[in-house]
C-alpha cells in the first residue's frame, strides 16, 4: 500500500472477522526497539474514556476486541503483533489507530524497514505498508482500522510525532500521567498467591462473573450498573512484584510431598505424558480466560466462551481419527474450532497425522490445526510438510506452539502481569509446576539432532566441507536453541528477550541459514546475539566447536561525558559482584586492539584499561565470560544445550544486571571475538 491509501478488508479475504496487525522494524545495531499502542476513537475523533488507550500497561480489552500479543523475532528483525476481533468492537467505536513509540531520546530514523502487515484469521497476509520518512520522530501512527457503510477498512497513515507516546495519546483525548507510579499506588494492596481454599472477597467488593470470565459492572444500591472509572494511563511501566514465598511447611520431614492438582508421578510412557499434558493444558485454557486467549488470539480465535475437549473421535475414511484435543470458542453465535496434535519428550510430529487433521478440519469447516511439541518452529523451515488442496474454498491455518512458549506465557501472566482471580492464579501455578517437572515431558527443545556429532567430528579433523547438509541441520538446531533460551529467560524475568537478526534479515531464511552453515564449516563457530530489555547492550554468544569453549559477552558504549579513567573505575565498581575471571577489553577507534585483563587483576588498577599514548580514543568496553562447552547433543547436565542455557543465565545474572545503561554513543559494530 502507498501512504494515504485505503482498502476494504472483505475485498482481500473472506476471513476478516478477526485479524492480526503486525508492526515490524530492523535495528542495524541490534539495540533498537519500540512499543506498540492502540487507540479506540468515537465519532468525534477522541477516546470515549482513558481505557480506550491500549499499551504495555493496559494490553487487553475486557470485551476481547483488542489484545496486544507481544513481540516475536522474525527473519526481518522484530515483529510486534496486535489481535483485533472486529466482531467484538463496540458500535460507538469508529476508528482504531495503530501506533508505535520509542523511549528516551531514541528516534525512528535509527530503525530500518518500518512495516505494517495485516493477516486474516487463517494467518494469510493480505496487505503490507512500508514507512519511508520516519526520521526525527519518536512516535508513529502506522495505520488505522475504520468503519465505512458497515465494512471494516484499513488506511496506511505513516504520521509521526516528535513528542512521543504522550503527545500522540494527548491528541486523541487521553489523560496521560507521565510519573513513574509504583504498582502499589494503582489501586490497593498486593495479593498473596493462594490455593482454592483462599477466602472470597468481602460482599461489598465482590465482582459478578460472566461465562466469558470478564468481570461484570458493579451493581449499585438501587440495582443499576455503573462502570468503575478507568485509572489514568501511565506511560511509565508499572512496577513488577513477584509472588511472595510460601509459608513454612507443616510436613513432618522433607520426604513428604505436597499433593498436586496435576500429578506427574504416575506417568510411565510417552502416550501417558501426551494424554495428560494435553488434558492439563486444555483444561487450564478453558478455566483461565486470560491464558486461553493469550494462546489462541494469535491464531485468529475471537474472544468468547471457550470449551476444550481431549481425545475426541472424528470420521476419516474407514478409520476414525482421534486428535489429542479440540478447542472451540463461541462468539455471537459463531464457532471457531481448532484441532490439537500433541507430542512430548523428543517425539517428532508425524506428517501423515497432521495431514489427516488438516483434511478433516477443511471438510468440517474448522479454522485451524495447532501442533504442540518440544520443538521450536522457524520461519521458512516448517516442522511438517502438508499439502493444501487448492480446490477447497475453506482454508485451514496450520499453527505451531512449543511447550517452551506455553510455559513462558504462563510465567508472564502469573509472575509478572497478574490475573484478576485467586483461583485462576492457583491454577496457573499448578500448570507451571506440571510443565517444569522433569517427568512431564514438556521441556522444550532438547536435542541438537543426529548431525551434531558428525559435524563436530568433521570440524575437529577438518573434513567438513561447505554445502554439507549436516551443517545446515546444526545451524537450524542452534537457531531453535537460541529461541528457546530467549523464551525461558524472558519468562523468568518478565522482560523482552529476543534474538537479534540485524540488517541481514531481508534475506530469504533458507538462504541466510545456508550462508551461516558455510561459515560454520570454515570457522567452526556458531554465533548468536540476544537483546535483553534493560541491559546496556546486546549479549553475544559464541560456541567454538574447535576449542570446545563458550563465550558470552556484551559491548558497553563509552559515555558522552567524563574522563576515560572515571569510565574505567565506574565499570569496575559496578562489577563488584561479578566473577573474578570476567574478561574486560577496552574498545578503541580503528582496528587496533585495546588493553584487556581479568576483573581480578583490574580491580586494584582500573587504569590498566586505558590505552597508551597514541593508542586511539576509547569507544567502549567489552565484558566476556568463558566456560567449557557441553559435548552431548541432548539436554543432560553435560550436554551442549544445557551449557549454552547456563552460560547465558550466568552472564545475565552475574554481569549484565550490574551494568549501568548509560546515555552514550554506541560503540562501532565489531564482530564477536573468537573463542580461544
Amino acid at each position: 500500500m502507498m501512504k494515504g491509501s485505503n482498502v476494504t478488508l472483505s475485498a482481500l479475504s473472506e476471513n476478516v472477522g478477526s485479524v492480526v496487525v503486525s508492526l515490524g522494524w530492523v535495528s542495524p545495531t541490534g539495540e533498537g526497539d519500540a512499543d506498540v499502542s492502540v487507540v479506540l476513537l468515537g465519532s468525534g475523533g477522541k477516546v470515549r474514556d482513558d481505557s480506550d488507550f491500549y499499551f504495555y500497561n493496559n494490553p487487553v480489552a475486557a470485551d476481547g476486541s483488542v489484545q496486544l500479543l507481544g513481540k516475536a523475532p522474525t527473519e526481518a528483525g522484530d515483529e510486534d503483533r496486535i489481535g483485533f476481533d472486529l466482531t467484538a468492537v463496540p458500535e460507538d467505536v469508529d476508528r482504531m489507530v495503530v501506533a508505535a513509540s520509542r523511549y528516551r531520546d531514541a528516534r525512528f530514523g535509527e530503525l530500518e524497514n518500518l512495516t505494517v502487515t495485516l493477516t486474516d484469521a487463517v494467518g494469510d497476509p493480505v496487505l503490507r505498508f512500508t514507512i519511508e520518512d520516519a526520521d526525527t520522530v519518536s512516535a508513529v501512527i502506522f495505520g488505522e482500522l475504520y468503519r465505512r457503510s458497515g465494512e471494516w477498512k484499513f488506511r496506511a497513515v505513516g504520521q509521526g510525532y516528535a513528542d512521543g507516546l504522550a503527545g500522540l495519546a494527548t491528541d486523541f483525548g487521553v489523560d496521560i500521567d507521565d510519573d513513574a507510579v509504583p504498582q502499589e499506588a494503582l489501586g490497593g494492596p498486593e495479593e498473596e498467591p493462594a490455593g482454592p481454599d483462599a477466602p472470597e472477597p468481602a460482599d461489598g467488593d465482590a465482582a459478578v462473573p460472566n461465562p466469558d470470565g470478564v468481570p461484570a459492572p458493579r451493581p449499585t444500591a438501587d440495582g443499576a450498573s455503573t462502570r468503575r472509572p478507568a485509572a489514568r494511563p501511565r506511560t511509565a511501566k508499572k512496577k513488577i512484584t513477584l509472588p511472595k514465598a510460601a509459608g513454612k511447611s507443616l510436613a513432618e520431614n522433607d520426604s513428604w510431598r505436597e499433593a498436586r492438582l496435576f500429578p506427574v508421578t504416575a506417568l510411565k510412557s510417552d502416550r501417558d505424558r501426551e494424554t495428560r499434558a494435553t488434558s492439563v493444558l486444555l483444561s487450564v485454557m478453558a478455566q483461565v480466560p486470560e491464558f486461553g486467549r493469550r494462546l489462541t488470539a494469535g491464531f485468529g480465535a475471537p474472544a468468547g466462551r471457550m470449551e476444550t475437549y481431549a481425545e475426541v473421535s472424528l470420521p476419516h475414511g474407514d478409520t476414525p481419527r482421534r486428535p489429542d484435543g479440540v478447542v472451540r470458542v463461541e462468539r455471537a453465535g459463531k464457532l471457531w474450532t481448532a484441532l490439537v496434535e500433541t507430542k512430548t519428550n523428543g517425539n517428532a510430529l508425524k506428517a501423515d497425522q497432521v495431514q489427516a487433521y488438516m483434511d478433516i478440519a477443511a471438510r468440517r469447516g474448522y479454522e485451524a490445526v495447532i501442533t504442540l511439541s518440544n520443538d521450536v518452529a522457524l520461519e521458512g523451515s516448517p516442522l511438517v510438510d502438508v499439502k493444501v488442496d487448492g480446490r477447497r474454498k475453506h482454508k485451514v491455518a496450520l499453527r505451531h506452539l512449543s511447550w517452551a512458549e506455553v510455559t513462558q506465557q504462563a510465567q508472564m501472566l502469573i509472575r509478572h502481569e497478574g490475573v484478576g482471580n485467586r483461583a485462576h492464579a492457583w491454577l496457573l501455578e499448578e500448570l507451571l509446576h506440571y510443565l517444569q517437572h522433569e517427568n512431564s515431558g514438556c521441556h522444550g527443545f532438547q536435542n541438537m539432532g543426529p548431525a551434531w556429532v558428525p559435524v563436530r567430528n568433521g570440524i575437529d579433523d577438518e573434513t567438513l566441507c561447505q554445502g554439507d547438509p549436516r551443517a545446515l541441520d546444526v545451524v537450524e538446531s542452534w537457531e531453535r536453541l537460541i529461541r528457546q533460551v530467549c523464551l525461558g529467560l524472558g519468562g523468568e524475568l518478565g522482560q523482552k528477550v529476543l534474538p537479534v537478526r540485524g540488517s541481514r534479515g531481508g534475506r530469504d531464511p533458507r538462504e541466510r541459514r545456508s550462508l551461516l552453515a558455510d561459515q560454520l564449516c570454515l570457522q567452526g563457530r556458531l554465533q548468536a546475539e540476544l537483546r535483553i530489555e534493560g541491559t546496556p547492550g546486546v549479549l553475544a554468544v559464541v560456541a567454538d566447536l574447535r576449542t570446545g569453549r563458550l563465550r558470552t559477552s556484551m559491548d558497553i558504549p563509552a559515555p558522552d561525558q567524563g574522563y576515560p579513567l572515571s569510565w574505567a573505575k565506574r565499570l569496575v565498581r559496578s562489577l563488584a559482584e561479578a566473577p573474578a575471571d570476567l574478561h574486560i577489553e577496552t574498545l578503541v577507534e580503528g582496528d587496533s586492539a585495546g588493553p584487556r585483563g581479568t576483573l581480578e587483576r583490574l580491580r586494584p588498577e582500573p587504569a590498566d584499561l586505558l590505552p597508551k599514548a597514541g593508542g586511539g580514543a576509547i569507544t567502549g568496553f567489552r565484558v566476556s565470560l568463558l566456560k567449557g562447552m557441553g559435548s552431548g547433543r541432548g539436554n543432560a547436565e553435560t550436554g551442549f544445550i544445557r551449557s549454552v542455557d547456563d552460560a547465558v543465565r550466568r552472564f545475565y545474572g552475574s554481569v549484565a544486571v550490574n551494568l549501568d545503561r548509560p546515555t552514550a554513543r554506541r560503540a562501532p559494530a565489531r564482530p564477536p571475538v573468537p573463542v580461544g
